[in-house]
């Protein structure tokens, strides 16, 4: 009789946001799947140029891990495709394994790279990392998008001209040489039709939010082709785009050894890009984001699509905001957008064809301008200068040695402060009366601080004339490593030395059963020196 229970109960993972739907979310979901398509689509197009790959990549991104993460992701809102950080990552890391722009078919390296981050967040998923990466702070991930931001905007620039390059993936610098040589040989008709782009995007961004700016745009750019003459006066056009949907093929691995430090910067990313969007888009009263949920999540949505020709894929906080906006309920939206790119994918590739080069590059130029967060780095130096600083270092060498090399130290800068912050030494220590002294340590002792919380509290001890007892409430002690248990030793010997008692209280259970174990903390409790509480302690 178990049996109908056990059915469900094995399939909880499956499609979570689906569990308990209801008839009158059908057509909120309908309407904001769509409206996320009018933008994911174009969208995912235009990134997939950054990475020098054609623009069906993009489509293709909008397709399997869509379909993967509305099938086991826990955000009822989030919208999975690429994003501009994502690709621009992968851009560089296609190119420093030697995988070049110009390659003949880079697809097969590109599934390979997309497989290997999947692969990654599986991995950190089975050893349940998820809280761990999350230590990764806020001013790593701005460091790293406003690292992006900068080079791939000026890299968007001899698309702008009329230059047919991507110096993206060379970094800042590069791009900035690649944009000043494509001045000479700007196409008049290029240039008034990329800042005719560009400032219908910002317009229509402000003064009328709810339109799909990226679909009105692209439309707009395929009919100026079709019925006016800017072919002719120069404007270049993309690559063909084949229609029909991304056939199932298998990887290369010719350079997968070289792919592998690239896609772990990029699983970092995919999964803190992911959170973030995910936890942002939250509805009071929705479930709550579980980090190792997300973590398998966007480890399949990876590993799966890259079977399919599609770029590492991430939660993307634009066409998620539009998701929300219009209402969506669960993923059910996120399959109505799959369903849109498919039928785009099927029917509309010569339509997709006449878009103009310049029309995706101001998409670009426009969506990656606004990770530039100069304000966002105002607010860390008046809030925190540690984080400032993480930041800003991570935002140099983003814009002077790599993307990959930002996000490296972005990460090592992160767990430094973390560490730092561990090992301050936070203790409260109360009036002596009567000979004892009563210290709180506020802080758990770990392998890293304890010599240093040891030695502060001999200070204490010793700044105290006449001290016959020292109480140490340890009510914060949740776990004890034999470097501890030593650390502890050796300060009641040294107070022992100097004549002082050294008595130990509330002590947490989990703490105290693991240091019986040993010969000194058991010793202490047949003495009677270990206590319930402080003031029990602190009785003379």
């Amino acid at each position: 009789m178990s049996t109908p229970a056990s059915g469900p109960a094995a399939l909880s993972w499956l499609a979570p946001t689906l569990r308990g739907y209801r008839r009158e979310w059908i057509g909120p979901d309908v309407v904001a799947g769509l409206s996320a398509g009018a933008v994911v689509i174009p969208q995912a197009m235009a990134y997939a140029t950054i990475a020098n790959l054609p623009v069906q990549i993009g489509l293709y991104t909008c397709m399997v891990p869509m379909l993967v993460y509305a099938l086991l992701g826990g955000s009822r809102a989030m919208s999975v495709s690429t994003t501009s950080t994502i690709a621009t990552l992968s851009a560089t890391t296609l190119l420093t394994a030697g995988v070049a722009a110009d390659a003949e078919n880079p697809i097969p390296d590109l599934m390979a790279l997309t497989l290997t981050v999947g692969v990654i967040l599986l991995l950190a998923r089975m050893l349940k990392l998820g809280g761990l990466v999350e230590y990764i702070s806020k001013p790593t991930i701005l460091g790293v998008q406003i690292g992006v931001g900068a080079t791939v905007a000026i890299g968007q620039l001899p698309k702008l001209l009329g230059e047919n390059i991507e110096p993206s993936a060379e970094g800042f610098l590069r791009a900035i040489l690649a944009a000043i040589r494509a001045l000479p040989d700007a196409n008049t008709a290029t240039v008034l039709l990329s800042v005719g782009s560009v400032i219908a995007l910002l317009v229509l961004k402000r003064f009328a939010p709810k339109v799909p700016g990226p679909l009105v745009l692209v439309a707009v750019g395929i009919a100026l082709m079709a019925f006016s003459g800017l072919r002719e006066a120069g404007v270049a056009l993309i690559d063909p785009v084949p229609q029909g949907l991304p056939p199932f093929e298998l990887p290369s691995f010719a350079h997968a050894a070289a792919l592998v430090p690239g896609a772990f910067a990029i699983a970092v990313m995919v999964f803190l890009e992911s959170s973030a969007v995910a936890r942002s888009i939250r509805r009071p009263g929705e479930p709550p984001i579980e980090s190792n949920r997300e973590l398998f999540a966007a480890g399949a949505v990876n590993a799966v699509g890259a079977f399919f020709q599609v770029l590492p894929a991430a939660g993307g906080f634009s066409q998620s905001a539009v998701n929300r906006a219009a209402g969506a309920r669960s993923q059910l939206a996120a399959l109505v957008t799959v369903a849109m790119a498919v039928i785009v994918a099927l029917f509309l590739g010569p339509v997709l064809s006449l878009m103009p080069q310049a029309v995706l590059a101001a998409l670009v130029f426009v969506a990656v301008a606004a990770l530039i967060d100069v304000r966002g780095l105002v607010g860390l130096w008046r809030l925190n200068r540690s984080d400032f600083w993480v930041a800003a270092v991570t935002t140099a060498v983003g814009l002077t040695a790599g993307l990959l090399v930002a996000v490296a130290v972005g990460v090592i800068g992160t767990f430094v402060v973390v560490l730092r912050e561990l090992n301050k030494v936070r203790l409260a220590v109360d009036e002596p009366r009567g000979g004892v002294l009563t210290v709180h340590l506020h802080g758990p002792l770990y392998t890293a601080n304890a010599l240093s919380y040891e030695s502060a509290v001999l200070d204490a001890a010793t700044a105290v004339p006449g001290l016959r007892v020292l109480v140490l409430d340890a009510a914060q002690q949740r776990a004890l490593s034999v470097t501890v248990l030593d650390a502890l030793r050796e300060l009641d010997d040294e107070l022992a030395g100097a004549g002082v008692e050294l008595r130990l209280a509330a002590v947490p259970d989990g703490a105290a059963e693991v240091a019986r174990r040993g010969d000194w903390f058991a010793g202490l409790e047949e003495q009677g020196r270990v206590f319930d509480s402080v003031e029990a302690a602190a009785r003379d």
